[in-house]
């Protein structure tokens, strides 16, 4: 695996119809070893059974919503082992399970700079409806049968979700260009993090539209996961792992060493 600079990179111009193509490769790829891709979403969606499980223990279901919001910071690195199947496809080569699960052997350094990037991100998302939350209810949470009420059925919910989901936006789309493309480079190429994180946002910037359209499909994939009580998670997280690997693909050029 040859090393990669700013200079062996350029950012191929593509259009909206792109990401619709991403989705068709991606599909492909799930299809070709379904028993690990659905694998993988299966995991997903036990993890998000954990994480709800917890907050119901600990009496803080309130942060659910932070937490599925912020489902994007963390997402792009937990689908690593999906980024590495699509490249093997790509490249011909055969895998066994211990290939997928040990993808961030590529480069552990680099894969937990960025880990650690995106999670600073969530804590901060966390923090800040932590506090959002505690501005417009006060210290004490709304019992949990009135939750729903108090937050959809209310003004004070009604600005509580309009000042969350802006917040929550921005840094969304902070975390997103800098991981939309980094996170695959690095399974990829030898690459370091900064190099990745530069080019990740070149990306966004020469491809602004197309890119915001793949984040508001991701956005959409991920709610409609959720909202089937995380079952729709088994089918559309490895859909998108895969369609983000082509989406890298596409709008990344390499230069091949010789």
């Amino acid at each position: 695996m040859a090393a990669v600079s700013l200079a062996d990179l350029r950012i191929r111009p593509v259009r909206s119809d792109n990401v619709w193509r991403w989705l068709s490769a991606g599909w492909n790829d799930l299809w070709q070893r379904p028993v690990i891709s659905l694998g993988y979403g299966l995991f997903v969606a036990l993890l998000s059974y954990a994480v709800l499980g917890c907050l119901y223990f600990f009496e803080a279901i309130y942060l659910f919503l932070p937490l599925a919001a912020g489902f994007m910071f963390g997402g792009p690195l937990i689908a690593v082992g999906l980024y590495e199947m699509s490249r093997r496809y790509r490249e011909g080569t055969t895998f066994r399970l211990s290939d997928v699960l040990g993808a961030v052997r590529h480069a552990p350094l680099q894969l937990a700079y960025m880990g650690m990037v995106l999670l600073l991100f969530a804590l901060l998302w966390i923090r800040i409806a932590t506090l959002l939350f505690a501005l417009f209810f006060g210290s004490s949470m709304p019992p949990l049968d009135g939750l729903f009420e108090s937050l959809f059925l209310s003004m004070q919910g009604a600005a509580f979700l309009a000042v969350g989901t802006a917040v929550g936006a921005v840094l969304a789309f902070a975390a997103y260009a800098i991981s939309a493309v980094s996170i695959p480079l690095i399974v990829d190429r030898e690459v370091d993090a900064m190099t990745a994180t530069i080019a990740s946002l070149a990306s966004v910037r020469d491809n602004f539209m197309p890119m915001m359209l793949w984040a508001w499909l991701i956005a959409i994939f991920t709610a409609a996961g959720i909202a089937t009580l995380f079952l729709g998670l088994v089918l559309l997280f490895p859909l998108m792992g895969h369609a983000s690997w082509h989406c890298y693909r596409d709008v990344l050029g390499i230069a091949d060493a010789t």
